[in-house]
């Protein structure tokens, strides 16, 4: 767990870099945030790099044991290559060239800006890289932040427009009937004539705007992924690589779930007050904000800038009482956050963050703030354990960006506010103490119990209908893709073939094996989803026939005998993939002559599958573990593994007999005699005597 400080060294004057270090440590911190901002200190003029003063602060903090995350500068870019190439910069829809001064000014889509980007960050890696105490690399800052998602230049609408043709098969016909272009006499000769959806009289067609919003997310996911493909490339696949979000997540032209899925590990900046806030914002609003830093990869996540005094650029907002702060931090720490950084240490006296207040004050004296970030890490070390622990929920709040995109575009109400529809189901589970989480429309939804879905007015095949990501383009369901969904195969140790009825006693049994040997056993009911459950959902949307309330009897033999072809195969593969097959023999279990009788006497019959189990172990070809083993010494004497006497038919006890007992004194001795230095299965066999 990394407990720290967002650190600015050089805002302040080099000698108080000990001190200040010392401090930091009297914090409880393990680590630093550092160089975000710092692009000119690195390269004060073009192709003249200079690390030396960061090298000086990297030295002293490894000598005070703490290690380091260090920021690519990408967010302010220097005033030199502002003014030298004025295309790097953005332009708002106006077709005002955004200025030098602030941050973020760069245009996303700009070659320039990616060249000089790579320039910086090449040489930063290299630089840096066996530098063992650099624990993580963060990308640029809070992308999107403050408006820096949307640009209308030049570049922008050439690049646009490029992404039209490659979405629309550079088939402007195909994009004039999607969009309904007649209407208003907007029909495209060409795609170099359709506009960036800059301010007009009433309003551009929904359709381009909503093309617009996903190419500006589009764009940036470009950028970021440009730049944690860098560093791996340089720092190697281990690295590993964040980015710091930002608030505001459901009002930022692009879809931070696109982005989180490029990183190791997401990072957000969590700020329950800012500037001009008379209030912090609800807890429940805070809480869902966690939640969804959570849910862009399903992992527990970093805080990189908590807050521990008040905030704000222009006018200082809330101040947070005694213990506020620390209970926010709290409450990150109860949501899934694993490591936790403060900003900033110490409150800046120059520039446009005099305002945010750090845990140090700007006259460097410890006062409260001090000492309640020194006592919440302390507390954190000492329970370091429960703080990585994993939040599971069965109910989640899905969020879908183009819906909320869709909301912007089209408001259709003044009392319709996307976020607020979240806040409004979130809420009630909130209250409730109910864990939930906060996922995008893309997510696997199969472990939930609860699915609440605010007003997703934009169609989604793959949320609408389960099955609709595995249905290609002509209507054909792909098997290959739902078998992989519902019967997916992994290697295991051992496949358990049992009746459904023993499942508590196999269950038990796999425990067993697992606690004493380590061995893990595959058992289908819990890896994959029922058959039945399956050719329900499948039978709902294809065979049913609503008018008579029945099913096609014809169509209802298809599914059934194409679900039961994935699942033969998947049972196939995965008996394959184990070293060996275990029955779970009971009364429970089925010889199918039997079952057959009691078919033809009507009574109820159980699944079929024990049969292909057995039937299908007798078919393979056995193939012996890359381990030197006991059993591959037998094979090497001459051993014979052929089962040309067993009889492949209806009738299961040809398999069964060949099997070879698994008594309880037999398992009592392997487990008595287990040696940690073998292979399990191998004292097994030997015991045997196979």
């Amino acid at each position: 767990m990394y407990l720290g400080v967002d650190y600015y060294p050089e805002h302040w004057d080099k000698s108080m870099i000990d001190e200040d270090l010392d401090n930091i440590l009297e914090l409880n911190c393990n680590v630093i945030r550092i160089g975000e901002f710092a692009w000119h200190m690195m390269e004060s003029t073009e192709g003249n790099f200079d690390f030396s003063y960061f090298d000086r602060v990297i030295e002293k903090a490894k000598q005070k044991g703490l290690k380091v995350i260090f920021g690519t500068p990408t967010a302010t870019m220097p005033a030199w290559l502002a003014n030298k190439y004025p295309e790097v910069l953005s332009e708002d829809e106006f077709n005002n060239k955004r200025v030098f001064g602030g941050r973020r000014q760069y245009c996303f889509n700009s070659k320039t800006y990616h060249k000089y980007s790579e320039i910086i960050i090449r040489e930063l890696a290299n630089h840096y890289k066996n530098e063992e105490s650099i624990v993580a690399w963060q990308i640029d800052n809070e992308f999107g932040h403050e408006g820096s998602d949307l640009c209308y230049c030049d570049l922008c609408k050439k690049e646009f427009n490029e992404y039209l043709k490659e979405k629309y098969d550079n088939d402007i016909n195909k994009l004039n009937e999607t969009w309904g272009t007649i209407f208003w006499s907007q029909t495209y000769n060409t795609f170099e004539e359709i506009p960036l959806p800059k301010p007009t009289i009433t309003t551009h067609n929904p359709s381009l705007r909503m093309e617009h919003e996903r190419f500006r997310s589009e764009s940036i996911e470009k950028y970021a992924k440009f730049q944690v493909d860098l560093l791996k490339e340089i720092l190697g696949k281990d690295s590993v690589i964040i980015h710091d979000f930002s608030g505001g997540y459901f009002d930022k032209s692009y879809d931070f779930s696109k982005v989180g899925k490029h990183m190791d590990v997401v990072a957000y900046n969590n700020y329950p007050v800012w500037g001009g806030q008379k209030e912090p914002i609800p807890a429940w609003e805070i809480a869902c904000g966690l939640d969804y830093m959570r849910g862009i990869k399903g992992q527990n996540f970093w805080i990189t800038e908590a807050i521990m005094g008040a905030q704000g650029h222009y006018v200082i907002g809330y101040l947070p009482r005694p213990r506020q702060a620390k209970m926010w931090s709290y409450q990150g720490i109860a949501h899934g956050c694993s490591s936790l950084m403060y900003f900033r240490y110490r409150g800046a006296t120059k520039g446009a963050e005099q305002y945010c207040y750090g845990i140090i004050d700007q006259d460097n004296v410890k006062r409260r703030k001090f000492y309640e970030v020194q006592s919440f890490f302390k507390e954190m070390k000492e329970n370091e354990a429960l703080t990585q622990s994993e939040v599971k929920s069965d109910v989640a709040v899905v969020y879908d960006y183009e819906s909320m995109a869709s909301f912007r575009i089209q408001r259709q109400s003044f009392l319709m506010d996307y976020k607020q529809e979240v806040y409004r189901l979130y809420r009630p589970f909130y209250k409730k103490n109910i864990n939930m989480d906060v996922i995008p429309s893309d997510s696997d939804f199969d472990k939930y119990k609860v699915l609440l879905l605010p007003v997703m007015i934009v169609h989604k095949k793959e949320v609408q209908d389960c099955l609709s990501e595995y249905i290609t383009e002509d209507g054909i369901i792909n098997g290959t893709a739902l078998k992989e969904h519902w019967f997916s195969v992994s290697k295991k140790d051992i496949f358990i073939s049992h009746s459904h009825k023993d499942i508590n006693k196999v269950i038990a049994f796999s425990g067993w094996l697992k606690e004493n040997f380590g061995l893990e056993s595959f058992i289908d009911s819990c890896s994959w989803g029922y058959c039945d459950d399956l050719l329900n959902k499948i039978d709902k949307k294809y065979c049913y026939k609503p008018k008579t309330r029945t099913y096609d009897y014809k169509l209802r033999n298809y599914t059934t005998s194409h679900v039961h072809m994935m699942l033969s195969t998947a049972l196939t593969e995965m008996i394959n993939n184990t070293e060996c097959i275990i029955f779970f023999n009971t009364p429970n279990s089925i010889i199918m002559s039997d079952e057959l009788k009691k078919i033809n006497k009507k009574e109820k019959t159980i699944s079929p599958w024990i049969y292909h189990e057995l039937s299908i172990s007798t078919m393979l070809q056995i193939s012996l573990p890359k381990r030197r083993s006991f059993l591959q010494e037998r094979y090497d004497q001459g051993y014979s593994f052929s089962h040309s006497d067993l009889k492949i038919g209806y009738d299961v006890s040809g398999p069964i007999k060949s099997m070879i007992n698994l008594s309880d004194d037999i398992l009592k001795k392997w487990k008595d005699e287990h040696d940690n230095k073998k292979h399990s299965l191998d004292e097994l066999y030997k015991l045997l005597g196979v």
